[in-house]
């Protein structure tokens, strides 16, 4: 069965990681696909033809989703080329980690902009779209570490604490028009972000989950293909994690 037959999905930040998991979960399952990254790369191409082997449409665009420019052409662009837009899924993301201390202005300034004003941006763009269609599912990308905290993150833990406040209030002013918003929180997924800690570090982290492992791209994949489906047609305004137990 494809749970997302005939619709089309935005995801941005999908050139690699979760994004990437997200855009091919929903190839799979039948769903056009338009993504977004800062820049259109050989990732970009690479994704589309791997998209393009489930029999859908699929499309790689260039935008900065920090910019509230970019992001209403990129709207405009995706309508023109695939008519209408059914999911969003904001994944664009960034760290820049360092303690409070030494934490420089320009690392703060960048954190909030790429991964919460990008949310703003994006949903704001697509609203109309969803509004006058009287469908659409929104899925937001936060963190455990938005609802924890994290030494060493106040900047990446206030943008993805925003984005649940931000994402709770969205479900209350579109949910009477047919448009879900819900986030969902990964804690420790196996990425190309996570690869690079030190393994001391990583073993530590693993030792704290209760399920004794990282997490993968699909384990965060496979929530926002249930919540992109109408399978989750009356969840609405809620953040899930996708910990393995950590912190619950």
């Amino acid at each position: 069965m494809k749970l997302l037959e005939g619709k089309t999905a935005l995801i941005t930040g999908a050139n690699r990681g979760i994004g990437k998991s997200i855009a091919l979960k929903f190839a799979e399952h039948g769903a056009n696909v338009a993504f977004s990254d800062i820049q259109y790369n050989d990732d970009s191409k690479l994704l589309e033809q791997e998209l393009a082997v489930f029999g859908v449409k699929a499309k790689g665009y260039a935008s900065d989703a920090s910019s509230f420019t970019d992001s209403e052409s990129l709207i405009s662009q995706i309508l023109e080329d695939f008519q209408t837009i059914d999911i969003l899924v904001n994944n664009a993301g960034i760290t820049r980690d360092n303690l409070l201390l030494r934490m420089t202005e320009v690392d703060w300034d960048r954190v909030i902009n790429v991964n919460l004003k990008s949310v703003f941006n994006l949903t704001k763009a697509i609203q109309r779209v969803m509004i006058k269609q009287r469908y659409g599912s929104i899925v937001n990308m936060s963190s455990v570490v938005g609802v924890e905290g994290n030494s060493g993150q106040s900047n990446y833990a206030a943008s993805k604490a925003g984005i649940i406040g931000f994402t709770k209030s969205i479900a209350q002013e579109l949910g009477s028009r047919n448009i879900r918003c819900n986030a969902i929180a990964p804690g420790y997924i196996e990425t190309e972000m996570t690869a690079k800690l030190p393994q001391e570090a990583r073993d530590k982290w693993i030792q704290d989950i209760p399920m004794r492992r990282a997490g993968t791209p699909d384990d965060v994949a496979n929530l926002a293909l249930f919540l992109a489906s109408d399978l989750s047609s009356y969840i609405n305004g809620q953040a899930i994690p996708v910990c393995g137990g950590l912190h619950t």
